[in-house]
């Protein structure tokens, strides 16, 4: 029994720019790679429904660095809690003792 063959996300991509983009025919790609006319079809037809989902991602990309930003602000200020708190806690039994308690 034959394997399916898989392509990889860049390989489907190449493949239809150059046909959108008229460098090769469908047919020519089609014979060059051994593709079903209906499998190129199929992957342009997906490319363009999602070309939006690019412009998308980058703007996502800005809320999510955006909020990494405040997160590691986040961060520092509690590792400045922390220490301050580590500092106080090792002066305050030193100051206990001075005052005569255990």
């Amino acid at each position: 029994m034959k394997k399916r063959r898989t392509f990889t996300a860049e390989f489907k991509a190449e493949r239809v720019l150059d046909a959108l983009t008229g460098k090769f025919t469908p047919a020519e790609i089609c014979r060059e790679y051994l593709l079903q006319p209906q499998q190129l079809s199929e992957w342009k037809t997906e490319f363009i429904t999602h070309a939006a989902l690019v412009f998308q991602r980058e703007a996502e990309s800005e809320l999510l660095a955006a909020r990494v930003a405040e997160l590691e602000r986040h961060v520092g200020c509690l590792t400045l809690d922390l220490e301050a708190s580590k500092k106080v806690s090792r002066l305050l039994p030193s100051a206990l003792r001075r005052n005569g308690r255990s």
